[in-house]
């Protein structure tokens, strides 16, 4: 008895010791917010209040300075996310996180970013200011990465740590270009359905630019399995530990139709949601400079900012600017491919992908004069014929940390329109307002016509020499908006109007939030802070209710059961809102999905339905389609001798809805609310093992708001009837140039990506309850809200 006694007490001081070190470790790697830190290459002391969200306010006696210690304090908050950040372009995931995402590596490795990047930073200008900041912000860095901290994360992978150098920098920037990119997800599946089924198939798409039905308005103020392409980006994208870029709002608000006759900027750019969250909040001030900015992990300068003269944000232009190519071998020769009359050579290079417990991976890359040959990089793409990746990032000049330098820093709305020249790539629609009552939307990217007789929706013939042949746009054609006579500008993510009577191929998204917003905007000539923030967080699609109205209003109810009748006139009553409590959106999202399963997963097959779903265009055809007697897709390919109707397809997808809700929710159609259905957890990338699940991961919480409304939490559509939200607005900012002081933001989880910091999850409950914090620029109130954390020079 006295051993078992004995033993248990061993074991218990055993855990006790272990629970102990474990409490002391992680404590230790708290962020330090308060006391003192000396550093080298600053020149004065420079003080930095920590608010009572996190926020950084760095002041500071030069931009050098400042810069420097951005970079460190940056670091302690965030070094886990910039160590990931940095090392998917170049292909280096794999010896982090071993096999399961190789083909990341290998995608990424094979795309060209790196090499761009490389190129760039040879011809960069070293005294220019742009250079000289970035690497005083990357000495912050590497301070921090030397003297401070060790992440929890580096520890349990093993992570051995590396300077940061401008080259990781480029690498950042050029995978956040490739992720707005939609090409490699929709011109595949559309080849695809092409060349399997004909034209006939192809209408619902609207790839003639019918779909854009609500246009950004202008104003001059001044038969292979190509679907292969597509299922892999797809999945690469969704299962890559760092989010892409995915759509977003912005509207600027002209002092002609405000309450203090002042304009009012808003932005929600939308991302995939990840922990940490995309954005770190920090606010410079030095005697000559003041900036509140939102910067990308491993990034010296704000994508989205303000100060007290002017504020700027973005939205997703979604225009195309990648292209894929079919080239023609040379019979006689592999090493060649057929371009015009003649054969060229096609380049080839190595490159290594170290994976951690297992042999290293040999990547041979091979280019045309296009790019990139992708069925070397992408191991399941079948077709024997090679297909080349084109894409406007990799091959004009790269003059992106000099574009978003000259954006933090312009002097004025003329100096700021001059310098969004410089992004090539990718496209944005760039917003803007300030102090002196300018509003201005301004497209950025390099764009281009093709020739008449070309669908850039396609995979595109490489060989003929007129296919790729590109009609550079002047800049000057960009679509823009700069001081209309409407007096706002918005942007969700919608097709602009012809330039030159050239509509601009791209992958718009629908009309739903540009109808909803336009709506709000023209109303009202008062508007105030508290009227925009209700906007931002508005839960209603006028479409959808359409949608639901023209669906149910065709369906046979003669042999409805009674809950059938209920839920059919639920959706009679829907006005397009989708709170918490609702049940009609549970039910019009499970309708929508088993009438898309029936309509075209018959064609398509499993895969490749699954891989439209994660496309913009299955979202722009769901309001045409449904009305659209003539359709080819109604028809199922599987029953012989019988030609299904539009009718019968929402008859059969209507009863299948309502029979798989009461299997999931029960038979009282009051308990089918959204909340149970729809819901939100930021998935750190260990989080995703059990183990440290509760550690890592914020949520999961339930949340109102849907696809497409202004309060945009998206969800890809599947059979589960679960709506597990992917992606959704990153930050929601409101800047008031009445109130400047008093402006507003939240983020969707908290500034710190240390999970043992106050600030990790601080914003998450508020988030998804639609409530905001300031953004403090009063030193006063700064200093009484704050701790304080002085660096010295070392």
């Amino acid at each position: 008895m006295k051993i078992i006694k004995k033993t248990i007490l061993v074991l218990i001081s055993i855990i006790v010791l272990v629970a102990l070190s474990i409490f002391i470790y992680t404590n230790y790697t708290k962020p330090k917010y308060e006391g003192e830190v000396a550093i080298k290459n600053i020149s004065k002391t420079t003080n930095v209040y920590f608010d009572d969200f996190g926020i950084p306010h760095i002041y500071a006696n030069s931009q050098k300075d400042a810069m420097t210690v951005l970079g460190y304090v940056h670091a302690q908050d965030r070094l886990w996310q910039m160590e990931l950040m940095r090392r998917i372009a170049p292909g280096r995931l794999s010896e982090l996180f071993g096999n399961k995402v190789s083909k990341t590596d290998m995608f990424f490795a094979g795309i060209g970013i790196e090499e761009n990047s490389e190129k760039t930073i040879s011809e960069l200008d070293k005294n220019s200011e742009s250079y000289k900041l970035t690497m005083a912000y990357l000495d912050g860095i590497n301070q921090y990465l030397e003297n401070g901290k060790t992440p929890i994360e580096f520890n349990l992978l093993g992570i051995k740590k590396q300077k940061f150098t401008i080259k990781d920098v480029y690498n950042i920037f050029g995978y956040m270009s490739f992720s707005f990119a939609m090409a490699q997800k929709t011109d595949p599946l559309m080849t695809d359905i092409r060349d399997k089924f004909g034209a006939n198939y192809l209408k619902d798409f609207g790839l003639d630019g019918s779909l854009g039905t609500v246009q950004l308005i202008s104003f001059d103020g001044k038969a292979n399995n190509f679907s292969e392409i597509s299922k892999q980006v797809s999945s690469l994208l969704d299962n890559s530990p760092i989010q892409p870029f995915i759509g977003s709002n912005s509207w600027v608000i002209g002092a002609q139709k405000t309450k203090n006759g002042k304009v009012i900027f808003a932005n929600d750019p939308h991302i995939g949601f990840s922990q940490p969250c995309t954005w770190y909040e920090a606010h410079i001030v030095t005697p000559n400079y003041e900036l509140y900015g939102y910067y990308l992990a491993g990034t010296p300068f704000p994508l989205l900012a303000h100060n007290r003269d002017y504020a700027y944000g973005l939205t997703m232009f979604e225009n195309d600017d990648l292209d894929l190519f079919q080239e023609e071998n040379n019979p006689t020769n592999p090493n060649q491919y057929k371009y015009k009359n003649e054969y060229l050579n096609y380049t080839f290079h190595k490159k290594i992908i170290k994976v951690k417990d297992s042999s290293d991976i040999v990547l041979n890359i091979k280019e045309s004069i296009h790019g990139p040959i992708m069925n070397g990089i992408m191991n399941t793409i079948s077709s024997p014929k090679p297909i080349a990746m084109s894409w406007i990032y990799t091959q004009q000049k790269n003059k992106i940390l000099d574009a978003v330098y000259h954006l933090s820093h312009s002097k004025n709305l003329e100096d700021f329109h001059k310098n969004i020249e410089l992004i090539t790539a990718p496209g944005l629609n760039i917003m803007y307002g300030d102090a002196k009552n300018n509003i201005a939307w301004i497209t950025s990217g390099k764009l281009y016509k093709v020739d008449k007789s070309v669908n850039p929706n396609f995979i595109l013939n490489g060989s003929n020499g007129i296919d790729d042949k590109k009609e550079f746009i002047n800049f000057s054609k960009n679509p823009a908006a700069i001081n209309p006579n409407w007096n706002y500008v918005y942007s969700s993510n919608n097709q602009p109007q012809a330039i030159d009577n050239y509509l601009y191929p791209g992958y718009y998204l629908p009309k739903d939030r540009a109808q909803r917003i336009e709506s709000f905007l023209v109303a009202k000539n008062n508007f105030t802070k508290q009227d925009v923030q209700k906007m931002m967080v508005d839960n209603t699609s006028n479409v959808n209710a359409k949608i639901a109205i023209q669906i149910i209003a065709d369906l046979n109810t003669q042999n409805f059961t009674r809950i059938e009748k209920d839920a059919m006139y639920a959706l009679a009553k829907w006005d397009g809102s989708n709170d918490v409590t609702n049940i009609e959106s549970t039910i019009y999202n499970k309708l929508i999905y088993r009438y898309l399963e029936n309509t075209f997963q018959d064609e398509l097959g499993k895969e490749d339905f699954k891989a439209l779903l994660s496309t913009h265009i299955i979202k722009q055809i769901i309001e045409p389609q449904t009305t659209n007697e003539n359709s080819a897709w109604w028809d199922n390919i599987y029953t012989k001798n019988k030609k299904e109707t539009r009718k019968e397809i929402l008859q059969k997808s209507f009863q299948e809805s309502v029979l798989a809700l009461q299997n999931q929710f029960g038979n009282d159609i009051k308990s089918w609310t959204w909340n149970k259905a729809h819901t939100l957890e930021h998935q750190h990338p260990i989080g995703k093992v059990k183990l440290f699940e509760k550690f890592f991961n914020v949520g999961k919480f339930e949340v109102a708001g849907s696809n497409e409304v202004i309060n945009n939490l998206m969800f890809t559509y599947s059979n589960s009837g679960l709506y597990e939200v992917k992606a959704g607005p990153s930050t929601r900012r409101i800047i008031d140039f009445s109130d400047i002081e008093n402006s507003v933001s939240i983020l969707p989880t908290g500034n710190s990506g240390n999970p043992m910091s106050s600030h990790y999850n601080d914003q998450a409950e508020m988030y998804v309850q639609g409530k905001f914090r300031k953004m403090k620029m009063n030193k006063a109130e700064i200093i009484k809200t704050s701790t304080k954390l002085v660096f010295v020079p070392n």
